[in-house]
């Protein structure tokens, strides 16, 4: 029975051991792919491929993209993150103009609610429509309903709160890397902070109360 049992164990990690290298290759293309798209749409007509710089803020991974036309940078994309939406894990390619205005804005990993924290990867959303044109160091970076200057999804407060997390701490590794000042109003708190429950394990807001009980409620507002 042993001899049978391990027999099938081994079996069965064998076959999970090839699936997985025979979608490796495809899954990576894919997201290189995705990336590559995501860049052609937040950043202006580009010369070549953008210069990538892997950095960290707040402790998260982020990359930073240069595109440049005649030898001068003529844009910046960062592939930024956050791990406050109602599902977790969200990340953007956020585009900035060297002067430091937003390009433009891309969902490329989500995992919200559908119908409500989905919607941030609509063409001209709220989210979208607040920051397009408009340079965040100008700007109080939290959801309206927290007192700031962006526009939430509907009924997805959380998720809202979530992609001002990730487009904030983008503009911050923007700031660095053009040695910008980053503005006070840049290092606001978006309302997307969490914090762990050692009793429950729960995830909790710390600057947000009222969302933690709705969060539990399984609502997204």
């Amino acid at each position: 029975m042993t001899a049978v049992l391990f027999t099938i164990t081994l079996l069965a990690a064998a076959g999970v051991g090839g699936v997985q290298l025979i979608t490796e290759e495809p899954i990576a293309r894919a997201r290189a792919e995705a990336t590559r798209e995501a860049l052609l749409q937040v950043l202006p007509p580009f010369e070549g491929e953008p210069q990538v710089r892997e950095m960290s803020e707040d402790e998260l991974p982020v990359k930073l993209y240069t595109a440049s036309a005649a030898g001068e940078p003529v844009g910046y994309a960062v592939e930024t993150m956050t791990k406050s939406g109602f599902n977790g894990l969200v990340r953007l390619m956020v585009g900035f103009a060297p002067t430091g205005e937003v390009l433009n804005i891309r969902v490329v990993e989500q995992a919200e609610t559908p119908g409500l924290g989905t919607k941030m990867a609509d063409e001209e959303n709220p989210l979208l429509r607040s920051f397009v044109g408009r340079d965040p160091g100008r700007m109080t970076l939290r959801v309206a309903k927290d007192g700031g200057d962006v526009e939430a999804l509907t009924a997805a407060t959380i998720s809202s709160r979530a992609y001002v997390d990730a487009v904030a701490r983008a503009y911050r590794v923007f700031c660095r890397a053009t040695g910008a000042e980053v503005p006070d109003a840049a290092e606001a708190v978006s309302g997307a902070t969490r914090r762990v429950d050692d009793a429950s394990g729960a995830t909790l807001r710390e600057d947000a109360p009222e969302a933690d009980e709705m969060e539990k409620g399984g609502l997204n507002e």
